[in-house]
């Protein structure tokens, strides 16, 4: 099924093409991000809890990486839609090949990182000489693997505006799945600690770019590695597209820095150990909006113009009617299981620990029902051909707001601030991005 099929489909039967898409892939999501989630529970069970304080330090290193493999790889897929009614267009045919050039040029940067300036990049994160042992490793090997993770972005995100999102979902289902059953076996029987926690990690994308590949067996795909060169238009274009999907993925990174330095400075390292474990299921919980706004891409990219009004807006409401749907059973969860959730990172069965991350989880996990409707929205307008906007909601959350109001938070009521934080900013921009959504 091409792009041009998604188009005709949508016109006739929007409701199933949103369950079709938005279901493949909040699964596929869910499941991506369940790598990160493994490589805390393995980690945590099995090396320490200054190995999972070292992962929490990373992090937005891993964000920046991800970041970047989505902003290029939904930036250009968004694009290739867009251009699908003019299937002979020169843009049509060189994007996918224009976006793998892109691409090299950031593995490039992230490989010589991993591998020149890891040790110095630990401590610009605020690794000290207890998680440097740690830190050090896991983020040079994801590092220097940055090719893997960023060609299968590249590839998971034109595979599903190509009309293959099962296939898309299968390949981050099967890829996260090795990575845990890799978890396993390389923290547990071999003993390599935190090298074997990253090559497992690294393992995960190589499995699904093989996943993927089918779609090139088939003959199915309309997209084609063509001969030409890269124009710094065409890459400015695929950036401003893709931007709200780097900037969501940073700000993750952003807040989790920042949240890291002040969970230290007012609960020293068991604030960090409790905050570890609410920033990495926060990765699982956020994934299904993620998943939410990459399954209607395809759909709203596809039907560009006034003409596509009535659809866009059609899907727009299915998405964020499913987002307020699945914030509320996750908070619902977390809510109820704070306890025991928090109990299965405590290796040493802290009480303090436990008490402090359940508290945590039930604050900090309010943001769920405006992170949603910010995630959906900003990718929904950049889908649109409405960049800027997306990209204003995302650097609210991410940056803009939420520094100022975390230490603001964190200065007036210390850690309850703290969890405060996120709930407050998210809500704040909820009312900007519901004055965009009336514009657009």
């Amino acid at each position: 099924m091409s792009s041009n099929s998604v188009t005709s489909t949508a016109r006739e039967h929007v409701f199933p093409l949103f369950v079709k898409y938005v279901s493949a892939n909040v699964l596929g999501m869910i499941g991506y991000s369940c790598y990160i989630l493994a490589d805390t529970f393995f980690v945590a069970r099995g090396i320490g809890s200054d190995a999972i304080a070292a992962l929490n330090l990373v992090l937005p290193a891993f964000s920046l990486l991800n970041g970047t493999g989505l902003m290029i790889g939904m930036g250009a897929a968004a694009r290739y839609s867009l251009s699908s009614g003019r299937a002979d267009s020169e843009i049509h045919r060189t994007i996918f090949t224009q976006a793998l050039q892109l691409a090299f040029v950031a593995m490039l940067f992230f490989f010589s990182i991993g591998l020149l300036f890891a040790r110095p990049l630990c401590v610009l994160l605020g690794a000290d000489r207890t998680t440097l042992p740690h830190a050090i490793p896991y983020i040079s090997i994801l590092l220097m693997f940055s090719p893997l993770f960023l060609c299968n972005n590249l590839l998971n995100c034109f595979v599903r505006n190509d009309g293959e999102p099962r296939l898309s979902m299968t390949a981050m289902l099967v890829g996260s799945l090795t990575n845990i059953v890799l978890d396993y076996i390389f923290i547990y029987p071999m003993q390599l600690g935190m090298t074997g926690a990253a090559l497992a990690t690294a393992t995960a994308p190589l499995v699904g770019m093989s996943i993927l590949s089918m779609h090139f067996w088939k003959k199915k795909n309309q997209f084609h590695l063509v001969k030409t060169k890269i124009h710094l238009k065409t890459a400015i274009d695929i950036c401003r597209l893709g931007v709200s999907s780097l900037v969501a993925e940073l700000s993750s990174g952003i807040v989790i820095l920042v949240f890291n330095m002040l969970t230290l400075k007012f609960s020293g390292t068991t604030g960090l150990a409790a905050y570890s474990i609410l920033a990495n299921i926060a990765l699982v919980l956020v994934a299904i909006f993620t998943g939410i706004g990459q399954g209607i891409q395809p759909i709203v990219s596809s039907h560009p113009g006034k003409n596509g009004v009535p659809v866009r807006h059609q899907v727009r409401r299915y998405a964020l009617s499913t987002a307020l749907l699945m914030a509320f059973i996750a908070y619902l969860v977390v809510f109820v299981f704070a306890v025991p959730i928090a109990d299965l990172f405590n290796k040493d069965k802290n009480p303090l620990l436990t008490s402090m991350a359940a508290e945590g989880m039930r604050i900090y996990f309010v943001s769920l029902f405006f992170s949603g409707i910010n995630m959906v929205s900003a990718t929904y307008l950049s889908a649109s051909d409405q960049p800027v906007p997306g990209f204003i909601i995302s650097i609210l959350r991410g940056l803009v707001l939420i520094l100022p109001i975390a230490f603001l938070l964190a200065a007036l009521f210390g850690m309850t601030g703290i969890w405060l934080c996120l709930p407050v900013t998210e809500a704040i921009v909820c009312v900007v991005t519901f004055f965009f959504l009336r514009k657009f």
